[in-house]
């Protein structure tokens, strides 16, 4: 079976106790945004933090993988945000897969809820030290336009980055 024909596997990463912040505060956005990567990279991708998107929406994590399949993940540590949230639906037309992310303390039952299009949206529980696929979200093929313009901005995006860590003083 050739590479571009199968779909990355997904390799579960043990998750830890619950990290804690040195007030006992929940695992903060940043650890989550971690653990994910980590996931993210188990599963084939070449995930970035922080990626701006055609429509000026920022992606907590998205990633890409040698078939050019683009998957997005917005990461929410509190109901309050999750509820607040009306706009994590305009990243859908961005990705081939779109995934929520939470910490382990999250009550991760919520996103059965409607709202939240379970038939279209995958679930994510991470740590700091890595994450587990608790729903896998579907594949929806982007448009090929759009593909070829989100890659462009994803690869130009990397490099800038990786040149910032190379010559710091730029």
């Amino acid at each position: 079976m050739r590479d571009d024909q199968i779909r990355p596997q997904i390799l579960p990463m043990p998750l830890s106790k619950p990290f804690l912040a040195s007030d006992g505060a929940p695992a903060a956005e940043a650890d989550v945004a971690r653990g994910v990567s980590r996931l993210l990279k188990a599963m084939g991708f070449a995930p970035m933090t922080e990626v701006k998107l055609g429509n000026s929406r920022r992606a907590d994590v998205a990633g890409i993988n040698r078939r050019g399949m683009m998957a997005i993940v917005e990461i929410k540590t509190s109901v309050a945000d999750l509820r607040h949230d009306t706009k994590w639906p305009d990243y859908l037309s961005f990705c081939d897969c779109f995934y929520f992310a939470v910490p382990p303390t999250f009550p991760a039952a919520l996103f059965d809820e409607s709202a939240y299009l379970p038939e279209r949206t995958g679930l994510i529980i991470a740590d700091r030290f890595g994450g587990q696929v608790m729903r896998e979200a579907p594949e929806v093929r982007m448009n090929a336009g759009r593909r070829r313009t989100e890659t462009l901005r994803f690869a130009r995006r990397a490099a800038a980055r990786l040149h910032r860590l190379e010559d710091p003083g730029i």
